[in-house]
C-alpha cells in the first residue's frame, strides 16, 4: 500500500490535521494510502519508506519523492493542485 508522510515542527497538531484531511480526500477519490502524521525530526527515518510527503514547514533538504505544499491543505488556496500532485505521486 502506498505511503504518504505529513510533518510539522512537532507531529502533533497540524500534521495531524492536514492528514485526516488528505486521507478523508483520497479516501473520498477511491485511492488508498496510509496518511501518517510525524514531526520534522523523525523525518529523514520515514521518508524512506514513503511515496510521498506533503510538507507543512520548509525542509531544510531536497527529498527523492514528491514533496507538496501542505498550507494548501489547511488554508485551501492551491489544494487542488497538490491534490493533483499527490494523486499523480500515489499512481
Amino acid at each position: 500500500m502506498k505511503k504518504v508522510i505529513v510533518a510539522c515542527g512537532s507531529g502533533v497538531a497540524t500534521s495531524q490535521t492536514v492528514a485526516s484531511k488528505v486521507e478523508r480526500i483520497l479516501k473520498e477519490r477511491g485511492i488508498r494510502a496510509n496518511v501518517e502524521a510525524v514531526d520534522i525530526k523523525s523525518l529523514d527515518q520515514h521518508i524512506r519508506t514513503s511515496d510521498a510527503y506533503v510538507a507543512i514547514t520548509k525542509a531544510n533538504k531536497e527529498y527523492d519523492i514528491p514533496t507538496l505544499n501542505g498550507i494548501a491543505f489547511l488554508t485551501g488556496m492551491g489544494m487542488e493542485e497538490e491534490v493533483e500532485k499527490l494523486i499523480d505521486a500515489l499512481k
